[in-house]
């Protein structure tokens, strides 16, 4: 039985391990704080794109280790692009001995798990026979071997799925969480990764909830193990998450959030799901719903970028891609993350489980692996969040000056165009162009005369040089402040659109009234700031040197 005594774990087999960890190929300069931004030694901005990998549940061990060889996991997490993972584990993993010491088989067995044996027997026979606590030891080494970080999250106390409102591990002092006894496990695991080059941050505490949640303790407890964590591993980032579910920061003060003895450590954390929302997202209008939630967003968490990190260290969706509601969301979603350029952590890496809520082999459908963590769930949703993976802006990043990206958060791509004889079209964000947004409403691109116009309903939009009249002016409207609309040249009202093809089109506005039926995300844009520099603009470079053409013949080239 898991105990709520306060025990010290004995570690004796565990120093080789230590020692291998230490010298993590992973391991660069512990990372710290500058303003909004986490930042590496030279102060050059890292941008934190993880995976939750689930590690809390009954077994106590990573997820997937029965379906394939952890090198192999954490290889393809790398390969995802994938920086970071998000580890989860129990309380009581660092606070019972009893159960840190459990080998891999004993948890198994005890479970009756007999098929997921086989398969550990088959894909990671090595750490069958290793205590709970070095398997997760190892789980990070591996994860450092292919030069990803790791965020250790206290994700609850007794191991179990998370997180019910009075499931007795939401607040301090519900029945397994004795904050004393959580203050040791922090220290514990704070001191077992000290050195550990890869491990960047911890997690204090998953999504805070319950009756007892009140303002009072979350600061006297979440300051208490701050500054344990801190003065355990001084290196790590400390990750403070809030209330109601890790929704609500909105009691923080933004001057001094906390009174610490530290600095340049802190990080806050939020999660954002479609059903955080309520029904919103299934019966709501969605451009209606996306200009209120994140309105909400703004008051309740948002507010902290403009001085400290902010962490979504959850978010996701049905990776099937079946589900309205979580569709709807993941654009809204999309377009918020791109222009807020923040770190996050997408739930879950994981396939399958091996015991969730009673059932043996749970398939996970937000998971982005198959149930057998062999291929992508949903290879063509996955890359809407590869496009979010690179950092836009921030401290070492001003390759160029600041510019804008039109990004289609419906597909993660931006607006393309590569020569005056195709259409505009969706492409790689990496490769487009350098646009600039006006105070007179003209999207032009950077450092050119071109401006993007309104033709006709359902035509091409197209690229001209004569940037004066209303079709070269674009309004961004309606609630979730991504429809970018102009007028034609006979005066129809459009918004910018994507064809069947990727083709930037001009169409009919969708969703600007109250109609909860219909789907206006392949009319959402997002103009987003940048400063990386971009590969796309030498096509322009090249055409701007026609200017020294005269100009008449231009125009009227451009014209027809």
């Amino acid at each position: 039985m898991v105990g709520r005594r306060r025990r010290s774990i004995i570690l004796p087999l565990l120093l080789p391990l230590l020692i291998c960890l230490s010298s993590s190929s992973a391991a660069a300069s512990p990372l710290s704080t500058s303003s909004r931004w986490i930042v590496d030694g030279s102060g050059r901005r890292v941008k934190l794109a993880c995976a939750n990998w689930v590690s809390h549940l009954e077994p106590v061990v990573a997820e997937g280790l029965s379906k394939q060889p952890l090198g192999a996991i954490s290889a393809r997490i790398a390969s995802l692009g994938f920086n970071c993972v998000r580890l989860t584990w129990p309380l009581f993993l660092a606070t019972n001995d009893s159960l840190a010491s459990l080998t891999v088989r004993q948890s198994f067995q005890g479970l009756g798990l007999a098929d997921a044996i086989s398969g550990i027997q088959a894909n990671n026979p090595d750490i069958l026979d290793l205590s709970l606590i070095e398997t997760f030891q190892a789980v990070v080494s591996s994860l450092g071997d292919n030069d990803v970080m790791v965020i250790l999250d206290n994700h609850l106390s007794k191991p179990g799925w998370c997180c019910g409102y009075s499931d007795g591990n939401g607040f301090f002092g519900d029945q397994y969480f004795d904050p004393d006894l959580w203050i040791h496990g922090l220290t514990r695991m704070a001191t077992l990764f000290r050195g550990v080059g890869n491990v960047v941050g911890m997690s204090l505490r998953n999504e805070l909830r319950g009756a007892r949640q009140n303002v009072k303790d979350w600061y006297k407890y979440m300051q208490r193990g701050a500054e344990a964590v801190h003065a355990s591993n001084p290196d790590v980032l400390v990750i403070l998450s809030g209330l109601s579910y890790d929704k609500d920061l909105s009691f923080l003060n933004l001057d001094r959030p906390l009174n610490l003895s530290f600095s340049g450590k802190l990080v806050f954390e939020l999660h954002w799901y479609a059903f955080s929302d309520g029904s919103a997202w299934a019966s709501g209008n969605p451009n209606r719903v996306c200009g209120q939630v994140v309105g909400n967003l703004n008051r309740l968490s948002f507010f902290l970028l403009q001085r400290w990190p902010l962490l979504v260290s959850e978010f996701g969706v049905d990776q099937r891609g079946t589900n309205a509601k979580d569709n709807r969301y993941l654009s809204c979603f999309a377009g918020v993350a791109a222009d807020l350029d923040f770190d996050w952590a997408l739930w879950t890496l994981v396939g399958s489980y091996y015991l969730r809520e009673g059932v043996v082999g749970m398939i996970e459908y937000y998971g982005a692996l198959d149930e057998n963590w062999a291929e992508l769930r949903n290879s063509s949703l996955f890359q809407r969040f590869r496009a979010l993976q690179p950092p836009l802006k921030g401290p070492g990043l001003s390759e160029t000056t600041p510019h804008k990206v039109i990004f289609h958060p419906a597909t993660g791509l931006c607006v393309l165009r590569k020569s005056l004889l195709e259409p505009m079209k969706l492409g790689p964000c990496t490769e487009s162009e350098a646009w600039n947004y006006t105070p007179q409403k003209v999207l032009s691109l950077k450092a050119t005369y071109f401006c993007i116009q309104a033709v006709e309903v359902g035509k091409p939009a197209k690229l001209g040089i004569i940037c004066t009249g209303s079709n070269s002016k674009w309004n961004i409207i309606s609630e979730s402040k991504m429809h970018l609309s102009s007028n034609t040249s006979k005066g129809a009202s459009v918004c910018l659109d994507v064809d069947s093809d990727n083709t930037i089109v001009t169409s009919s506005c969708k969703c600007l009234s109250r109609d909860s039926t219909c789907d206006p995300s392949s009319q959402w844009f997002k103009l987003v700031e940048s400063t990386r520099r971009l590969s796309a603009t030498r096509t322009f470079d090249v055409l701007n040197s026609i200017l020294d053409l005269p100009r008449k013949g231009l125009v009227g080239f451009l014209s027809s």
